[in-house]
């Protein structure tokens, strides 16, 4: 593989009585210069001459207001990345040719630069494709096995968003052996300042396998720390949105992370590749029907988040239907008409049995009712219409038996009186949960109305399923999401909810689940998100945390996912792991070790148990060091973030400093989840990790 360094560029090209490299240079400025034509023409547009409402001419100009955006041209962000030489043309027939025909020589295929968006010069010719178009698929796929018809791919390197170097892969040649990419090792472990980048001059074949599957399927990563599954999940929704942007439109998409901090990190990755209008939430945001002041034990938790209590709210708001002792009696005029109590009950019983939602069905027995009156009618000779039975329906009698016995539900007041009322959950959970389990889900001290009570997280949660089950959720095109092994089947439902008629891509890894409820395997999380037939995909090879680090907390893995591969990478940096016992002051130690990170380049991130945070922020504050909060954006001036163990999940800094591993254990309700939560913390590390300790290290890291 040719992989000049700048100078070599610069040399080879001399040498050769040209300089590629300037032309290459000179094709970005062209590029640049395209682009901001694009976007003039669209600021220039003039929406006076516009036909229709203001509505549209209102949503006609927020279109060319986003257009603007996402043409704008971001100075530290290279316009392409890559360059494909084809050998033949796009869409020309590959079949072998005739033994007589001419050959044809070099140069007769087509070249594209591949880049974040797509930009055309003023007749409309591409000066740079969208990565995501068929064409630049080859960047991610061409293989010397399988060249994909390619006969060169370049790589291009930058700095401070000049172009300074270039590297080409000729595919078709025999004689040039596989050589790791120079560039794509420098562009894979550049420093890390400021929120997570976007990876798309870097996606690896089973990366983008995953990136381009088919909206119609779900899609399940179970990926490694360092695998870049995170960036997968995003970059398969600017994928989507290219793809099937127009029906994407119509139904929307949304992310799903497990905190605010994590949506604070990853939230510049999908504007930098042209995506604004993508929703991002916690599950917690999603099902915020209350107002959340309170917490559950772990036991408590558990039960509530198990999918046995969708089971028991059924019950519960169906526990209100009665079938009715007396007829409905409707006046009209001078007649009057009766419905028999037992006619009443079939169409209640018909109602209940039905797949529709409690709110729907309700809504339905006025109509059901009002069609028994007009047979009726007709039956005695009348002719009644539509508008009668509409007026039927909305009369006081109907309404009354409607009142009585299909009685209108509150999620908020129902889950409310489930967690007080010891009599009403025995009724509903009755032989679906134990005494004990109902025991851990009362409330000891029941608030006397819902706005005063305590909810916790898990009651939210369900609350959204009482919801759901009265008045059907609206479902999204495509739901993204992160972190997934630590929800509960209750949560997965409440996910599920919201792409019923769409996809999802559903991330995590299974080692990492810190949560009492974290799922045990990929087709159990499957099932309660209502996509059982998904695909799993297994990301193994990491390219961001170094070898040594991620071989020292593969330790932990028989321990607490002894069914998974230990995952390996391709960064092989000796010294990257410093693991030292302190005998004397270690908040002291710690802080001399974060100095000496940031004596590095790029962002370093000092991870502890949450017990020890406000211990170790007194000691930043006296020595000096300036330090951030999780998610916050890290800067050339404040490189320094203390992270709470729980909040270190989905994060990565250059280098890390981690106080206390026992101490992280030991913040956790159980072994299991601490030795998790510690193999979380070992593993944020992309350039260095240093493990300070006083008390001994778990026994599962020392083989002791």
């Amino acid at each position: 593989m040719h992989s000049p360094t700048p100078d070599t560029a610069r040399a080879e090209a001399s040498a050769a009585g040209a300089d590629p490299l300037q032309r290459e240079r000179d094709h970005l400025a062209s590029s640049r210069a395209a682009l901001r034509a694009m976007r003039e023409e669209v600021q220039s547009l003039d929406l006076r001459d516009v036909t229709g409402t203001w509505v549209s001419a209102a949503v006609l100009r927020n279109q060319i207001e986003q257009r603007v955006i996402a043409l704008a041209d971001l100075a530290h962000t290279p316009l392409f990345f890559g360059r494909l030489d084809y050998l033949h043309p796009v869409g020309t027939d590959l079949a072998a040719p005739p033994a007589d025909a001419p050959a044809q020589g070099a140069g007769a295929g087509e070249r594209f630069y591949i880049g974040r968006r797509h930009v055309h010069d003023a007749v409309g010719d591409p000066m740079v494709i969208d990565w995501r178009a068929p064409v630049a698929q080859p960047f991610y796929r061409a293989s010397r096995k399988d060249p994909l018809d390619v006969e060169r791919r370049r790589r291009f390197g930058y700095t401070g968003g000049e172009l300074t170097a270039y590297e080409d892969e000729n595919l078709t040649d025999p004689d040039e052996g596989d050589t790791r990419s120079a560039l794509l090792a420098a562009e894979i472990e550049k420093p890390r300042v400021g929120p997570m980048r976007d990876i798309v001059a870097t996606i690896q074949p089973e990366q983008d396998e995953i990136v381009r599957a088919d909206v119609g399927g779900t899609v399940c990563v179970q990926g490694a720390p360092g695998t870049g599954k995170t960036a997968v999940g995003l970059h398969r929704v600017a994928y989507l949105l290219y793809a099937h942007r127009e029906r994407l439109a119509r139904t929307g998409t949304l992310v799903i992370g497990p905190n605010s901090s994590f949506l604070q990190y990853i939230e510049q990755v999908l504007p930098a590749l042209g995506e604004l209008d993508v929703a991002q939430a916690t599950v917690q945001q999603l099902v915020a029907h209350v107002e959340v002041r309170g917490t559950d034990d772990p036991r408590a938790a558990l039960v509530k988040g198990d999918a046995r209590m969708a089971e028991v709210l059924r019950r519960a708001v169906q526990s209100g239907i009665r079938l009715p002792e007396e007829p409905c009696v409707v006046v009209r005029g001078s007649r009057r008409w009766r419905v028999p109590a037992w006619e009443l009950s079939e169409i209640i019983e018909e109602l209940r049995g039905r797949d529709i939602r409690y709110g729907a069905a309700r809504e339905a027995l006025p109509q059901r009712i009002a069609h028994a009156v007009l047979v009726k009618m007709e039956q005695g000779g009348e002719a009644p219409d539509d508008r009668v039975q509409d007026a039927v329906a909305r009369n006081a009698a109907v309404k009354a038996v409607v009142k009585e016995c299909w009685p209108a539900v509150d999620p908020v007041k129902l889950v409310h009186r489930l967690l007080a009322d010891p009599e009403f959950l025995a009724a509903c959970a009755d032989g679906v949960l134990t005494a004990d389990e109902q025991q851990a889900l009362r409330w000891a001290k029941p608030a006397r109305s819902p706005r005063t009570a305590a909810w916790s997280a898990a009651d939210a949660v369900l609350v959204d399923e009482a919801a759901d089950l009265v008045q059907r959720t609206p479902s999204l095109g495509h739901v993204v999401l992160d972190e997934a092994q630590d929800l509960s089947p209750m949560q997965y439902r409440a996910v599920g909810r919201r792409c019923t008629t769409g996809s999802a891509t559903v991330l995590g890894d299974l080692a990492q689940g810190t949560t009492p409820w974290a799922t045990g395997s990929w087709p159990e999380a499957l099932h309660h998100l209502g996509k059982p037939v998904a695909h799993v995909e297994e990301l193994t090879q990491g390219f961001r945390v170094p070898l040594e680090v991620i071989a020292y907390a593969s330790r932990l893995l028989p321990a607490i996912a002894p069914g998974l591969a230990p995952a390996t990478s391709v960064r092989d940096t000796p010294g990257a792991l410093a693991v030292r016992r302190v005998s004397g002051d270690l908040a002291a130690e710690v802080v001399e070790a974060c100095r000496a990170a940031l004596d590095s380049e790029g962002s370093t991130g000092l991870i502890a148990a949450d017990a020890r945070i406000p211990e170790l922020a007194r000691a930043l504050e006296a020595a000096g060091l300036p330090f951030l909060d999780p998610g916050a954006e890290t800067t050339a001036d404040a490189r320094l973030t203390l992270v709470p163990a729980s909040l270190a999940k989905g994060l990565e800094y250059d280098y890390v400093v981690l106080d206390e591993p026992a101490a992280v254990v030991a913040g956790e309700p159980d072994e299991r989840t601490g030795l998790r939560r510690l193999y979380v913390a070992l593993t944020r590390a992309v350039s260095g990790l240093t493990v300070l300790h006083t008390e001994p290290l778990p026994e599962q890291l020392t083989g002791a």
